[in-house]
């Protein structure tokens, strides 16, 4: 089933499980699923880190989210009997999500994102198995390849790390 709203300065449309938003004369799709993130990011199991884009306008918003599950491989080794996610791996989550949101806003113009600088990095509360990660990106500054973004994680509410990072989107001819 297809609902359509008009509205006076745009009109939404609801497809099955999307979201399509017309702004600005172009179509904004603001969920992605798992095989729609993976169409986008060359990353894969065990060290791709979002499951869903809950929202996304394409201009310098996007909302990723990771379900932490108790089989997560890094939770063998990051403690044993007491496991925590490492923070790495959750400022790669961040990461990930803005380079969904760069590849989408490059117009088409293609390339792998990299991760390739952070500033004050804060980890405020552990992440456990269980935990389900809201990863919110704000686009601060955007060049041609680059993108400077704040970043931040929540779980049930409560920050529990950020970062101001900085990525590119590189030549696929690089990683080849």
């Amino acid at each position: 089933m297809v609902w359509h709203i008009f509205l006076k300065d745009f009109a939404v449309v609801f497809a099955e499980k999307n979201v399509y938003i017309l702004k600005k004369k172009r179509w904004l799709m603001v969920k992605l699923d798992i095989q729609e993130i993976m169409d986008v990011l060359p990353h894969r199991y065990p060290i791709l880190l979002i499951d869903r884009i809950l929202e996304c306008d394409d201009e310098k918003h996007i909302v990723g989210l990771k379900n932490v599950s108790a089989n997560e491989p890094f939770f063998q080794g990051h403690f044993p009997g007491l496991p925590i996610m490492p923070g790495v791996l959750q400022l790669e989550a961040m990461a990930q999500t803005a380079g969904v949101l760069l590849t989408r806003i490059s117009d088409g113009k293609g390339g792998v994102p990299f991760f390739m600088s952070m500033d004050k990095v804060k980890f405020r509360k552990v992440v456990k198995p269980g935990d389900q990660l809201r990863i919110e990106i704000e686009l601060t500054k955007v060049r041609s390849k680059t993108a400077r973004f704040n970043a931040k994680i929540l779980v049930d509410g409560a920050v529990v790390s950020q970062a101001e990072m900085m990525c590119m989107l590189a030549d696929e001819k690089v990683t080849g």
